[in-house]
């Protein structure tokens, strides 16, 4: 294992990463996300879900309203907060799980805190929208920022990178200064490397495969792997046929150093990780390895 133990601090709290895996949930209240799209458009579905992501053991609960799959056009600010806001206000009464909100524009950002959000999962990395590092530290949220080469739309017509790990992590550094002189604190910071975000299949191994060498900046390292179109390309499959290549995506990423596994299947994703890092001796809050098992074979 290459995983640093590094401080996030929400609702006042600090919390260690790094002594076991953090998960978070993902729930798409969008017509067109690539594998979940319309599934949760109804608030009370909605929140039915992330009750049973929370159930499934996340820790954070990812509320988003605006699809980033490649091709995606923007929605308005409205529609993201008519979306989203009724999730995140329903969660906040039901669930002690932390909430996320996926958006780059403040006015959503804003919405959403207000109702009970502890983290902004900014695609854009504070780039599209600067008002929301100066919101996030005035209300004492966590920020994620993720690399992503162009916007959602256009980022995987003709990715290309020089030295792709050299280059996301130069862009994480460059955003992090940012953040900073907007009055966040490095706890409260995530990382994202953007597996899949303006990057082509060799890009999102090497990113993988390199996850340690983001260490050094500090922060919470967060990759989402789940479903995406990488694995598709490996297995030539299908979103909906893409479970087990994204629970070796996952446990690959936690022995490279991820601190959070962004996922849709909560319980099979968790479930790998707790035998991976039992058998790499990382077991240190997972609870008595030598309890009795009524499955003993």
């Amino acid at each position: 294992m290459t995983r640093t133990i590094v401080s996030l601090k929400l609702r006042g709290e600090a919390h260690p990463l790094g002594i076991r895996t953090w998960f978070m949930g993902v729930l798409n209240a969008t017509p067109d996300s690539f594998y979940d799209g319309g599934l949760f458009l109804d608030p009370e579905r909605a929140v039915a879900r992330g009750l049973e992501l929370a159930a499934q053991g996340a820790d954070i609960i990812d509320i988003g309203g605006e699809s980033s799959r490649p091709g995606s056009d923007p929605v308005p600010a409205e529609e993201e907060i008519r979306r989203v806001v009724p999730i995140i206000d329903g969660l906040r009464r039901q669930t002690s799980a932390f909430l996320s909100v996926d958006t780059t524009k403040s006015v959503v950002a804003r919405a959403a805190l207000d109702a009970g959000a502890d983290i902004v999962n900014d695609i854009s990395a504070l780039r599209f929208d600067r008002d929301i590092p100066a919101l996030a530290a005035e209300r004492g949220a966590a920020v994620v920022l993720m690399h992503m080469l162009g916007v959602p739309k256009t980022m995987q017509e003709a990715p290309a990178y020089e030295d792709t790990l050299a280059e996301v992590k130069g862009f994480l550094v460059e955003r992090l200064a940012a953040a900073f002189q907007s009055g966040l604190s490095r706890d409260r910071v995530i990382i994202d490397p953007g597996i899949g975000f303006g990057k082509k299949l060799k890009d999102n191994l090497i990113l993988l495969n390199h996850l340690s060498e983001l260490a050094d900046l500090g922060c919470s390292i967060l990759v989402g792997p789940s479903r995406k179109t990488f694995i598709g390309k490996i297995l030539d499959l299908p979103p909906e046929e893409r479970l087990e290549g994204t629970l070796a995506a996952s446990v690959l990423s936690v022995v490279r150093g991820a601190h959070i596994l962004r996922v849709h299947d909560v319980q099979a994703v968790r479930r790998a990780v707790r035998v991976a890092e039992a058998i790499l001796g990382e077991d240190r809050a997972g609870g008595n390895l030598e309890k009795p098992n009524r499955y003993v074979c």
